[in-house]
């Protein structure tokens, strides 16, 4: 089984009333590129908090957004801390300036000047049971990320089969112009030497030419090719059914899939045949798809 580097998790639970959203996103990376965003009350935890991402999600471009959101009522359960003297100031400079008592809408607004009713997310530190509420939310959201990854990669592992088994079948159709090509190339350079002069044809080693033919052939031959190529097809497909999961599947095939390349560019450069050619080419672009997306292979 493989994992996509492509994930999104969301957990959201209670904090001082108010609800605690916490969301997960990533793009692939060849490395760990972990950014944050968090709200007033989890800053002094960042240092925290990056270290539980990251001993989890090892690689790739990771957003983490922790923010709060208020309640669904608009209500908060933990009441703010009131400066009441600040209060009672605004309250009586607005009986001295209009000469009556304080309207409940005014002494409402009163109670939301900035230093009379102090924000709670201001409200002091995180204790020890709310810094175990956000690590259990975060803790949440890390494992709906993953479950994400798990399934990103039986979609890419399905799609890998798939242009595997695309490649194998055109490395198949190229045996029949293989077995061809040897007696034709053989026939043409008989034919080129018979179009010499008879006394250049006695002049020839038929030893030494066969020599050099047979040396020709050799050369041309894609035998060993064509079964370093299967075998690479067949370790890719190993490595995607029995990697270790966070043990670096998506480099590993990288370097395979660059090894198919090389396979795949001898069998073209060795190959004489347009019809052979046409399958090379097609073969080169199927790998294309595959290097693609292997890169977002964890």
């Amino acid at each position: 089984m493989i994992l996509s580097m492509t994930g999104y998790g969301r957990a959201e639970s209670q904090l001082r009333g108010r609800k605690l959203v916490c969301e997960i996103r990533s793009l692939n990376s060849k490395s760990m590129d972990l950014s944050t965003r968090l709200s007033s009350q989890l800053r002094a935890r960042e240092l925290d908090l990056r270290t539980i991402v990251n001993q989890r999600l090892e690689r790739g471009k990771v957003d983490l957004a922790m923010f709060m959101e208020e309640a669904a009522d608009g209500q908060s359960s933990v009441l703010s801390p009131v400066n009441w003297e600040a209060a009672k100031t605004y309250a009586e400079q607005y009986k001295a300036q209009f000469g009556e008592p304080v309207p409940a809408e005014v002494m409402a607004a009163i109670l939301r000047f900035p230093d009379v009713l102090k924000p709670q997310e201001d409200a002091g530190e995180l204790t020890e049971e709310e810094w175990a509420n956000v690590q259990a939310t975060l803790n949440h959201a890390m494992e709906a990320f993953i479950a994400f990854r798990i399934q990103e990669g039986a979609a890419l592992q399905a799609m890998f089969n798939e242009k595997l088994d695309g490649i194998a079948d055109l490395l198949a159709q190229v045996e029949p112009f293989e077995k061809g090509r040897v007696a034709k190339i053989k026939e043409r350079l008989e034919q080129n030497l018979a179009q010499l002069s008879a006394e250049t044809q006695a002049q020839t080693d038929r030893n030494r030419l066969e020599q050099e033919m047979i040396y020709y052939l050799e050369k041309l031959d894609i035998t060993e090719e064509k079964v370093r190529l299967t075998n690479h097809i067949k370790y890719f497909r190993e490595v995607m059914a029995n990697g270790e999961r966070s043990k670096g599947e998506g480099k590993q095939l990288g370097f395979i899939a660059q090894e198919m390349g090389r396979e795949i560019n001898t069998l073209g450069s060795k190959s004489n045949q347009s019809e052979m050619q046409i399958l090379v080419v097609k073969m080169k672009d199927i790998l294309e798809q595959i290097k693609e997306q292997v890169l977002n292979v964890l």
